[in-house]
């Protein structure tokens, strides 16, 4: 126990302590001027609105893509399993060198958008919004699937033997089984949607108040040595992930107790 509180102090608590820390050097008024200026108001509506989005998307395919893998068998249904993880192992920037050159204005997707529909979708937030449903996907998917495994079908099988139609049983059977792993998904999906950096920069564009990030913002404070500033908006960054931290382990204990009242 000692041990392990030690290295979490030092690797952990330390480190996060030093950014309320630092900006206290601002003072409370210097300190509300800096995260409430008018653009990092706009990184913030972008940043939250962009993972909200995003997160939501992922949460509705990643559902659709755990039911495939768990409920049908095809030829490719373990590459297609393994590619899951794949912006798990892909690095940040390589995974957004990748969609910059695939959704440019010259690029495989982005030239017929673009001609077809007049749709920019590089240097535009809705860029950002690509590159955060690439790296949020696994989340939703690796959260779900495993509680889609566990879920009887002999119970599907039961209500629709009884009549009830495929909407009755997804809404009434297998919903509520899966609403907490999927709620879990979503959560994590937009908490590491969040604090994304690296695959968001090479495809937003980077303009203030149109597509500029939070972290982005961050790392600009930092380049112009103003630390107090950097670390007053980390600071509120961090008070809404440790929020969303508080929201994971709380749906995390609610699925746990549901599995354990099905098993009962």
């Amino acid at each position: 126990m000692g041990y392990s509180m030690l290295y979490l102090s030092i690797l952990v608590l330390l480190p996060l302590a030093t950014l309320p820390l630092k900006s206290f050097e601002l003072g409370w008024e210097g300190f509300w001027t800096t995260v409430t200026a008018p653009r990092v108001l706009a990184s913030y509506r972008l940043t939250f609105g962009a993972s909200l989005i995003a997160a939501t998307i992922n949460a509705f395919f990643g559902f659709v893509i755990a039911w495939v893998l768990v409920r049908y068998r095809f030829p490719g249904r373990r590459l297609l399993d393994a590619l899951v993880d794949l912006p798990f192992a892909l690095p940040t920037a390589v995974a957004g060198i990748a969609l910059t050159t695939l959704y440019a204005s010259n690029g495989w997707l982005g030239k017929p958008i673009a001609q077809w529909f007049g749709w920019q979708i590089a240097y535009t937030p809705a860029g950002i919004v690509i590159a955060l449903i690439f790296i949020g996907m696994p989340f939703v998917v690796r959260t779900v699937q495993p509680v889609l495994e566990d879920v009887e079908q002999a119970l599907e099988e039961a209500a629709a033997s009884l009549g009830a139609s495929r909407l009755w049983i997804f809404r009434k059977v297998l919903l509520p089984a899966v609403l907490p792993a999927l709620l879990t998904g979503f959560a994590l999906a937009f908490a590491r949607a969040i604090g994304e950096y690296g695959s968001v920069i090479f495809i937003a564009g980077n303009r203030p108040m149109v597509s500029e990030i939070t972290p982005l913002l961050i790392i600009s404070k930092l380049e112009q040595f103003d630390y107090a500033g950097a670390a007053a908006i980390a600071t509120v960054m961090l008070m809404f992930s440790f929020a969303l931290l508080l929201l994971i382990n709380g749906l995390q204990w609610w699925q746990g107790r549901r599995q354990d009242g099905r098993r009962r």
